[in-house]
Parts: C-alpha cells; sequence; structure tokens
C-alpha cells in the first residue's frame, strides 16, 4: 500500500451527508497510516459522491474543511478541476 493522501466514499442511499462521517475516518486513518510509515503528510483531501453529487473535504493537521457547494455530475469540468487542484497541492 502507498501512502493514501485522497479518500473517496460512495454516499449510501444518495446521502451526502450521511457519508461525510465515513470519509472523515478515512482521512483520520490514512493519517495515522502515514504517519507510522514516516511520511510527513499534512493535508488529506476526501470526496464524497453519490456519483451524480460531489462533495470535497479538506483535512490539515486536526482541522477539517467541508466545502458548503455541491457539485453536479453536470458540470464534470468543475469536478475535474478539483481533483486536479487536489493533486496539485498533495505535489507541493
Amino acid at each position: 500500500m502507498s501512502s493514501p493522501f485522497i479518500t473517496v466514499v460512495e454516499a449510501k442511499n444518495e446521502n451526502i451527508i450521511g457519508g461525510l462521517g465515513q470519509c472523515i475516518a478515512e482521512m483520520v486513518a490514512a493519517s495515522i497510516f502515514n504517519e507510522t510509515e514516516g511520511n510527513q503528510v499534512m493535508r488529506f483531501y476526501g470526496v464524497v459522491t453519490t456519483v451524480t453529487a460531489w462533495k470535497f473535504i479538506k483535512m490539515e493537521g486536526l482541522d477539517v474543511l467541508i466545502d458548503l457547494d455541491e457539485y453536479s455530475i453536470k458540470n464534470p469540468g468543475k469536478i475535474v478541476g478539483i481533483l486536479l487542484e487536489m493533486l496539485a497541492q498533495i505535489s507541493v
């Protein structure tokens, strides 16, 4: 297993809000994994999706920021842009 930086959760029953806790738990697990592996990763990203709706999360240390917007698959360019920005931030 390599160091995870982005976690993706499928929202059950089309409930994005219900998937936020699971996604944050996975982000904390990724943080713990990286710490035990000796990787200095300070920022993690999470995605909760129903496939048609997407919500994004960022975790830095103990701070979790949940994007207030929910993005529709009807605007795939925006979703791909956010995902690419996540990857760019990880590379920094």
